[in-house]
Parts: C-alpha cells; structure tokens; sequence
C-alpha cells in the first residue's frame, strides 16, 4: 500500500477551481480567512480578482455569497464544515437555499479526521444538516479523483451544493478507466453476494479493506461507493439489497442524519432488510492524531467487517 496516491481532498478542490478558473471567468470564490487550509489560495494566487477573503465572519460570507449569486454570478463559499454548515447554517437555509440560488459551499476539514483541532472543529453533523435543506445537493467526495470531478459537476449545475471535504489525505479509489462522476450515481466498486457496504468519503477506502478481510473469512461483500448523499442512487443501493439481503453503511459523521439514515430511508420504503450503521455514536469526539481518532471511535475497515459479520450470522 505504501505506493498507494493519497491526496486530501481539500487539496484536489482547491486545484480544480484553479482549473475551471482557466475555463469559466464567470464565478468567484469566497473564503472565510482560511484560503491557506481550504486551499482556496490557489485559487486566489492565480486570479486575485476573483477571490474574496471576508474575514472570520463566516455568516457574512454567505450573505455575500447568496448577493453575488442573486446578481446572475455562480459563487464558490468557503470554510471549514463546521463553520460552513454550523456557524452560518441560518444564512445557508434562509439566504442561499430558501431562493435557490447557484452557490456552491466548499467545506473542508470535516469529521473526526481534523484530529488534533478537537471536538469543537470535528464537525459530525454537517450531512444531516444539510439534508434538511430543501433542494439544496450533497457531495462526500471519497478520493482526489472524485473530488475534483464533483467540483467540476457542481459548477457544470444550477442550484445550491455542500461539497464535504476533508483535511486528511486518502488513497485514490476511482482511477480506473470507465469511472464517471455523475450527480446522484452510487458505484458498485466490488461486487458481493453476502452483504453490502454502502459508504462515502473515506470510509470507501476503509469498505473496500473491509470486503477484502470479509473475504478470507468466506463472506462476499459488495461495496458501493454512494458520493452523492443527497439525492441518493436507491435504485443502484435497492438493487445491491436486493441481492445480499443485508446492508452496512460507513461515514465519517454521526449514524444520526447523515448517510445511513439517508439509505435506511430508502430501504424502509422501497426493500426493507437489516442494516448496521459504521460511524460516529452519539457522541463528540476528541484531540488526537487523526488516524488515532477515527480508530477510538470505530471508523476502520475492522469495525466495518465486524458490522458486516454481525449480519452475516
């Protein structure tokens, strides 16, 4: 694995907006005096003026954003997940989502995996947040392959995004020829007769470990990668359901709102069948290396094949 790419996320965000920078001069890009940890200053180098630093005031920057947008301009918002949904969510509900308005929320250093910024910055709520937002479209990019290409489809679209990144670099999962990002598309990465993983962000890479260790206990598990949280693939994941008859959902965020409810919602309604939900308990997590962080609270291949296992028996 040790010649395995990683990249963060956050990383290949900041790189395609300087890509479509070069390509569109109809958009600008906003931050909330963070450009050097969103890697919005990349941006910013190449175009200074088309980048907007507005300070730590994280509720003004989408009141500009929501101005900016409502004057015919596509807007890329910035900050980090916890201030983008949670400090500003009134503004991001009220300002942007309310009229519908063309603004895409670029959120960085999501989830436990921010490590040593603690409980206070490991935002674990932001996707069911986001959810609750009428029209408003979720992205968990799982890889620098993925991220870049939600970028590019979210500009390409009209209409209110939450793009989640996060600060922790995470091995590519998706370069392989026939992948093509579309919004609300889930991708069978590994297919399985025994159980199936559903997980986005970087649990894909944590699901696709898991299946390989299910494996040489004797299960067969399918993994689908399910980038787009909101609206969700339920045709590609009833259809998994339907085949393995039990299902296990891994996120690094809250199991309360965020992608296992959103599958649980599917499922309920359309197949219903046991499921497992791999990720943060009712809890708030802690200071700590990160990959230290998400092992403590359960968001490894490991706790994912010992979901999986539970079903299987």
């Amino acid at each position: 694995m040790a010649d395995v790419k990683k990249v963060a996320t956050r990383q290949s965000y900041g790189e395609e907006l300087v890509e479509l920078g070069k390509e569109h001069d109809d958009f600008v890009v906003l931050d909330a005096d963070l450009a050097a940890a969103t890697k919005t200053g990349l941006f910013k180098a190449a175009f200074p003026d088309r980048h907007v630093d507005c300070g730590i005031a994280e509720q003004d920057l989408m009141g500009i954003a929501a101005g900016i947008a409502a004057a015919g301009h596509k807007v890329f918002a910035s900050s980090f997940a916890m201030f983008a949904a949670g400090r500003a969510f009134e503004q991001v509900r009220n300002s942007i989502g309310y009229p519908h308005l063309d603004v895409k929320i670029g959120a960085t250093h999501a989830g436990l995996s921010v490590g040593e910024d603690g409980a206070t910055h490991q935002c674990c709520e932001d996707i069911a947040l986001m959810r609750t937002i009428p029209g408003m479209t979720v992205i968990v990019p799982s890889d620098d392959v993925e991220a870049r290409a939600a970028t590019r489809a979210a500009y390409e679209m009209d209409g209110p995004v939450y793009l989640r990144f996060c600060r922790l670099a995470t091995p590519v999962v998706n370069d392989r020829p026939d992948y093509d990002f579309k919004v609300g598309k889930a991708y069978v990465l590994r297919e399985g007769t025994d159980v199936t993983i559903v997980a986005c962000g970087l649990m894909v890479e944590q699901a696709l470990e898991a299946a390989r260790q299910l494996e040489a206990s004797g299960v067969s598990a399918e993994v689908i990668n399910a980038p787009t949280v909101k609206p969700l693939d339920a045709e590609t994941i009833v259809a998994s359901a339907r085949k393995t008859g039990r299902v296990v959902t891994a996120e690094e965020h809250s199991v309360i709102g965020g992608l296992g409810s959103a599958v649980c919602d599917v499922l309920s309604e359309q197949h219903p069948v046991p499921v497992r939900k791999v990720g943060v308990e009712d809890t708030f997590g802690e200071s700590g290396p990160a990959v230290e962080v998400l092992k403590k609270y359960g968001l490894t291949a490991e706790h994912v094949a010992e979901a999986a296992l539970s079903l299987v028996k």
